[in-house]
């Protein structure tokens, strides 16, 4: 049976392993999924040893996106630009790295809310890793304009110079932000610290989308106050589905149903909230 693993530390909180059996089940697929708890200092070898006992590709979260990307010896373009790898293929002896978390936002906005991104104006906050992972997928959708802030600007503006030739990018100090915008995407770690980023109540408008990367039992800081300004809320959990299915295409080469799965893990996390 084809072997794949999600590789972090901590790792026992991942739900990848239950996503991945709904898809393997709905699509008919025969393969094992489990988590893999990899020493701080000791993921490449354990990459390694797991390519060698015959695995086939792996998922990569915290804190090792970076050093995936460092490993693999072929790297998808959106892989490249974010500069961490989140998905890792095992091939003839070789290691492909992609990065399906932007793809994954961006099936989950424009898919299952139902916001086209085309001619838009797009808010995104934070210049970090989340941030390059999500902007070449935001980009490819056309849209009006796309703003980064940051609480250090410099970041922001190195951030829009060097995927200027994408798309209409730019960067901005909160301070500078003016009007409404149609997505606000949070890409910052704010809501992990129940932290606000300095919005200026002026971004928010009736229809905008207020999109939270961070999801839990609760709404976010950040959704909250965004609902409390006329804006539509949405939290990551989508995106954590969509960037699965994404995985589980560029392994499988087909593309599981996200629906049931997603219903499933929301109603898991309302019932742990009560």
């Amino acid at each position: 049976m084809d072997a794949y693993v999600v590789i972090g530390n901590p790792i026992a909180h991942s739900k990848s392993p239950e996503i991945h059996a709904q898809f393997a089940a709905q699509t008919g697929q025969q393969l094992s999924y489990e988590r893999l708890l990899a020493p701080l200092h000791g993921f490449k070898a354990s990459v390694q040893v797991f390519q060698r006992r015959g695995g086939r590709g792996a998922n990569v979260t915290v804190p090792f996106k970076l050093e995936a990307h460092a490993l693999a010896d072929t790297l998808s373009e959106r892989a490249r630009l974010a500069g961490a790898v989140n998905t890792l293929k095992f091939e003839d002896g070789r290691i492909h790295g992609d990065n399906t978390d932007g793809a994954g936002l961006v099936t989950d906005i424009t898919v299952n809310a139902g916001l086209a991104l085309g001619g838009r104006r797009i808010l995104l906050l934070g210049a970090g890793g989340a941030s390059r992972g999500a902007l070449l997928p935001l980009l490819e959708q056309q849209p009006a304009e796309l703003v980064i802030v940051n609480r250090t600007q410099a970041k922001a503006a190195e951030l829009a110079a060097q995927f200027a030739e994408y798309g209409p990018v730019k960067s901005a100090a909160y301070a500078e932000l003016d009007g409404a915008f149609d997505l606000i995407v949070n890409a910052t770690s704010a809501s992990l610290s129940d932290d606000l980023p300095p919005l200026p109540t002026s971004v928010y408008g009736a229809e905008t989308l207020a999109y939270d990367m961070m999801y839990g039992r609760q709404p976010t800081v950040f959704m909250q106050s965004a609902q409390q300004h006329g804006a539509i809320a949405r939290d990551g959990l989508g995106m954590l589905v969509e960037q699965a299915a994404e995985a589980f295409l560029i392994w499988r080469g087909v593309r599981p149903d996200t629906s049931d799965v997603f219903a499933a893990l929301r109603r898991q996390m309302a019932e742990l909230a009560e």
